[in-house]
């Protein structure tokens, strides 16, 4: 009977750990909420035809528990392309995260070739506390830009970094032939239904095309972001925004989802037509950003609001201390659109007062366009 027990007890934990070594996805053994914890994910393994739930482990936090990730994979019936859908890499970003619901949403797994996996809550800490930064507890308490760091290191010197490291290799990569990275403005500001892409890369170009949104910027990228991480590793990136932080943007969800769908679509992953796209949207194209920078503290009247055309020299804020008195105006250097715009009324010198998309006569802007210099650079 002891024997027999013992029997059970090693079968029973033999189930728990799911798939023999052979396997590349690496279950823990552990089960949160009813979703199998996993710590490595290959969607070859999963069975086709249906959807599938996931906590993936992230890095530990200074109490020796885990952060988890939120991860649907919806594996088509056929095989096919691999698409990621990223959210939440900046905790004070919601509509990625309802966009991307609706997204997998729409998918039928039975009707489909190849395999869609949704990441959300990417930024786990700073998602709990609706901020964008990451707060670590090193050097006294300090705040990291988790889209600063990719691709990571899983040896890195901090938590965040280590992070995005274990989540680019074991999660990311290994799931993705295209990726599509969602995001917002930063608390405080507001942005347009904007994309940020190489549009110098034929197979960017084409699915940034496919959304019927208000603004494409042909940009570069920054160091450290996911979109260039993911593009430098071979996998063709888009980064997405969706207006404003921490609510729902229900004129703009929309807008993403049908262009998402539209990328599905155009790689073989759902069949039917497309829908709207860039064309029929009149989107507004662009390869430089002129940003107009507050040189006071004070109030800022804004002049101008988001998709507004402005020439040179146009006055488009307005300044005052608390007395009321004018303390100065700002006006733009060039002629295009206004994509983000500061909300906040009370601001610091240095903020963001308004960033205005424009063609650049600077021919090193050809290509894949020319990004900033600046800390403040969005994404």
């Amino acid at each position: 009977m002891k024997n027999a027990t013992a029997t059970f007890a090693c079968l029973a934990s033999l189930a728990l750990m799911g798939p023999p070594a052979t396997a590349a996805t690496v279950y823990t053994g552990d089960v949160i909420g009813g979703k199998r914890v996993i710590s490595a994910l290959d969607v070859n393994d999963l069975d086709a035809g249906r959807k599938h739930s996931f906590y993936f482990q992230g890095v530990q936090m200074g109490t020796g528990q885990h952060w988890y990730l939120p991860v649907v994979v919806a594996k088509g019936a056929r095989p096919g392309k691999k698409i990621l859908l990223i959210s939440g890499v900046h905790g004070d970003e919601v509509s990625p995260v309802d966009a991307v619901q609706r997204t997998m949403a729409a998918l039928d797994p039975a009707r489909m070739a190849g395999t869609v996996t949704a990441v959300f809550d990417v930024s786990r800490p700073s998602k709990e506390g609706v901020t964008r930064m990451w707060p670590i507890a090193q050097w006294g308490g300090q705040l990291i830009d988790l889209n600063r760091v990719w691709p990571g290191n899983e040896s890195g010197g901090n938590a965040p970094t280590q992070h995005a490291g274990l989540v680019f290799n074991r999660l990311f990569k290994p799931n993705a032939d295209y990726a599509l990275d969602y995001h917002t403005a930063a608390t405080g500001g507001d942005f347009t239904a904007f994309i940020f892409a190489k549009l110098g890369k034929p197979e960017i170009r084409a699915m940034a095309e496919l959304f019927p949104i208000e603004q494409i910027k042909n940009d570069p990228g920054f160091p450290g972001t996911l979109e260039t991480s993911l593009v430098e590793a071979g996998i063709p990136a888009l980064t997405i925004e969706i207006g404003g932080p921490r609510s729902y943007d229900r004129r703009m969800i929309p807008l993403f989802v049908e262009g998402g769908l539209n990328v599905l679509r155009l790689h073989g992953v759902i069949p039917g037509p497309l829908g709207r796209t860039a064309k029929e949207a009149g989107t507004f194209y662009g390869d430089a950003f002129h940003t107009v920078r507050a040189t006071h503290g004070g109030f800022l009247e804004l002049l101008v609001d988001l998709r507004d055309k402005v020439k040179a020299g146009q006055k488009v804020a307005i300044q005052r201390n608390s007395f009321g008195e004018v303390v100065t105006e700002y006006v733009s250097d060039v002629a295009g659109e206004v994509s983000t715009i500061q909300r906040d009324a009370m601001i610091e010198p240095g903020t963001r007062v308004v960033q205005i998309l424009y063609d650049s006569p600077d021919p090193t802007c050809d290509g894949d366009g020319c990004g900033e210099d600046d800390p403040d650079y969005i994404e």
